[in-house]
């Protein structure tokens, strides 16, 4: 009887284990889960009033650019107290102490002087200033100029070093995908306005590639755990198809699709930003380093800087110091230089690399579904995603020479095509012409120079400091900036002795006094839930509040919420009546997009805007979207911009040519970089010859006409002009 009853008890115990499992597993796939941007606002969209008054948020404002460089200027001490005094008698407000006396220079030190502000630096000074610490930053061209808005606009863990994490049993890349996991959901969490989830398909050529790439994406999912965004599934051909209507169906067996995040670049650089300044920290563009300062020691003690605004005005640039207790060198690709300003003999770490990325119209993908390609023609992976309405491919990997504006090269353009070509059905025709856009991004590989092997590369980023002190945080990727600023500011309390504290007066970045942002700041690191500006009213929803008060179009008012957050109302109410029964408000800039004049006057007033280029490419993203576009769109740019900031004819004259040769760098074709603001305004810009028809027009010529639509079958055709080549 026992022996049978053991008989019965195995095979029960049996089953019971796997339904466990099995429901588990299905629980783990399907639990209930609180996706990033998906919750309401946590602050609500304002309301209106007793007596039908609209009651429209009051957002903090931030110290102008001339008020953030008299800061800088004051922290030097004597040299600049005569400046701060006269800009303290312009501004009413009370003159500064005595030159002389040392302990109040002392105090006027910064903590850090973080040279560069793309993520990296950028996320450094937020870091820093959240702290409790005393920080500047100061950029030499603009926000994110460089390699932060140049990049594939991904926020993804890497699906590709997790399978070489597998298959080269490498500890080390495994640990840098589990790292960029949960920085992916701080990064989600702490700026959902400007960033999203995204479903990303993986086609399946051949049936033992559904349960290999159904194990890594599942084992993905994993890794992510609480930090996951949705579970990976399997499509069957038919619903690849569906999903992806421009997929190549000859052997097409099916699709795997995982998910990961995808964002604004520039704009997310542009807010961490403003937010630090928001939390006291001073950042001002356009300012270059010239050289680095030491005290007798032979330690560093700070900057020597000049205004580049002052330049492009036509004026001798003003140049002074700046004085901080410790240097923070967050240049990315220009990390070299910085470093030789402090000790030219040092060995170089940077090893620079050029990721090409082209744009497309947005009909080649669906509006909520990116591709990738995990095995190109010569083992590369290439993403072809959705963003912004066209669609981005890319990118290559190439040794490359460091320059401000690098140009494309033809030939990686060519490679991408082509292989695009290789996954889309045959029936799509991807032409050179298609292309709207092109860039190419340094990517600043580095080499750790304390190792033994000095001319390996570092796998992540590097955090270094130099015997005089110049800390230098390089390499990484965007979705790891935050965990990049957190290492370089711990060491930099540690290196210069600094004193981080809690922020007693933190700002009310939200504009209401519902949330306190500085309930949580400690001063330890708080970055992972230090929410950026316009995060605090953001819903998907808001857009239709806009709607409502402002008379947007429908597109318009989901674009400023995108990009804008909560700060969309401003941006708004800086519109001018457009003097139409609908829309009420909102001129576009450029009839292609929804990018509006009042986006150009906030971008001036509220976010630093300094220079035409400055809107088209990193506040409006209308120079990545599409060069030619943003070429017409450029005398409506520098009009309003001179209006703000009172621009003469010379500097007027000087943001044209400096746009136009910026534009180069994004695909503009060459023969349009001679082109006069008059010739854009009467519609020339857009004439092409036959050359460049065939390489740079997205259709054919007017000149063909269907064979049914002719009446008369001889003779000239009478639906188009004489003129015309169909009548030649």
């Amino acid at each position: 009887m026992a022996s049978l009853s053991r008989r019965l008890l195995r095979p029960a115990l049996f089953v019971t284990a796997a339904g466990a499992s099995a429901g588990g597993i299905f629980y783990f796939s399907y639990r209930p889960r609180n996706l990033p941007g998906s919750e309401g606002a946590a602050v609500p969209p304002p309301t209106y009033g007793e007596g039908g008054k609209f009651k429209p948020p009051s957002f903090p404002n931030i110290k102008s650019r001339v008020q953030q460089i008299a800061d800088l200027k004051q922290s030097a001490g004597a040299a600049s107290w005569t400046a701060k005094s006269r800009l303290g008698q312009i501004l009413g407000s009370n003159a500064p102490e005595n030159p002389n006396d040392t302990d109040s220079l002392d105090e006027e030190a910064y903590d850090l002087l973080v040279v560069g502000g793309g993520a990296t630096g950028s996320g450094i000074a937020l870091d820093a200033a959240t702290r409790g610490l005393k920080v500047a930053l100061v950029e030499r061209d603009d926000f994110a100029s460089g390699t932060s808005s140049k990049s594939t606009k991904l926020v993804h863990g890497g699906v590709r070093y997790l399978e070489k994490a597998v298959w080269e049993l490498d500890y080390n890349q495994y640990a840098l995908v589990k790292e960029a996991l949960r920085e992916r959901k701080y990064f989600l969490d702490t700026a959902p306005h400007l960033s999203m989830w995204l479903p990303i398909m993986i086609p399946l050529q051949k049936w033992w590639q559904a349960p290999y790439f159904w194990a890594g994406t599942k084992f993905y999912d994993f890794l992510a755990g609480s930090e996951g965004i949705e579970s990976s599934y399997f499509l069957t051909r038919s619903r690849a198809l569906d999903a992806f209507p421009m997929l190549k169906k000859d052997n097409l067996f099916g699709a795997l699709v995982y998910y990961d995040g995808a964002h604004n670049d520039s704009r997310m650089n542009v807010s961490l930003a403003l937010t630090a300044t928001l939390y006291g920290a001073t950042v001002v563009n356009h300012l270059e380093v010239t050289g680095l300062t030491k005290d007798a020691s032979g330690r560093l003690n700070g900057a020597r800087v000049k205004d580049l605004i002052d330049t492009a005005n036509g004026k001798e640039p003003q140049e002074f110091n700046i004085k901080a207790k410790g240097i923070i060198n967050a240049t990315g690709p220009f990390s070299d230089s910085i470093r030789k300003l402090d000790d030219q003999a040092v060995q170089e770490i940077v090893a620079p690399s050029s990721g090409v990325h082209v744009v497309l119209p947005g009909y080649y993908s669906p509006t909520k579904m990116g591709l990738i390609d995990p095995s190109t023609s010569d083992g590369r992976v290439i993403f072809f995603l959705p963003w912004q309405g066209n669609t981005i491919a890319g990118t290559t990997d190439m040794p490359t020479s460091i320059s401000q504006n690098p140009i494309p090269g033809e030939q990686e353009i060519s490679w991408i095509l082509k292989e695009i070509q290789n996954y889309l059905s045959p029936d799509l025709n991807v032409r050179r012409g298609d292309v709207l856009s092109a860039w190419s991004g340094i990517r600043p590989l580095v080499k750790d120079p304390k190792a033994k092997n000095t001319e390996s590369l570092v796998r992540n980023h590097l955090v270094t400091v130099s015997d005089s002190g110049l800390l230098t945080c390089a390499g990484g990727k965007w979705t790891t900036y935050r965990q990049m600023a957190e290492e370089a500011v711990d060491e930099a309390v540690n290196c210069f002795d600094l004193q981080p504290k809690p922020v007693m007066e933190a700002p009310m970045v939200s504009g209401t006094e519902m949330i306190d942002d500085g309930a949580s700041l400690n001063g330890s690191c708080q970055t992972h839930q230090v929410r950026l500006l316009g995060a605090h009213g953001y819903s998907k929803t808001l857009f239709i509040n806009l709607i409502q008060h402002f008379g947007l179009e429908t597109e318009v008012a989901k674009h400023l919420t995108q990009s804008y957050g909560d700060r969309a109302w401003t941006v708004a109410a800086l519109c001018d009546p457009t003097e139409q029964r609908f829309p009420v408000r909102g001129k576009r800039i450029s009839a292609l997009y929804p990018f509006i004049d009042g986006e150009v006057r906030y971008a001036v007033r509220h976010e630093y805007a300094q220079t035409a280029v400055d809107v088209i490419a990193r506040r409006t993203r209308l120079a990545f979207l599409n060069a030619q576009a943003a070429l017409e769109a450029l005398p409506t740019v520098i009009d309003l911009m001179a209006q703000e900031l009172e621009w003469d004819k010379h500097r007027m004259d000087v943001e044209w040519t400096n746009a136009v040769q910026f534009l180069a760098s994004m695909g503009l074709p060459k023969s349009k970089l001679e082109v006069s603001r008059k010739d854009v305004e009467s519609g020339k810009a857009g004439v092409f010859s036959d050359y460049e028809r065939k390489l740079y027009s997205r259709h054919d010529g007017p000149a063909d006409t269907l064979e049914s639509d002719l009446h008369s079958k001889t003779g000239p055709n009478p639906l188009v002009a004489t003129e015309s080549p169909v009548n030649k």
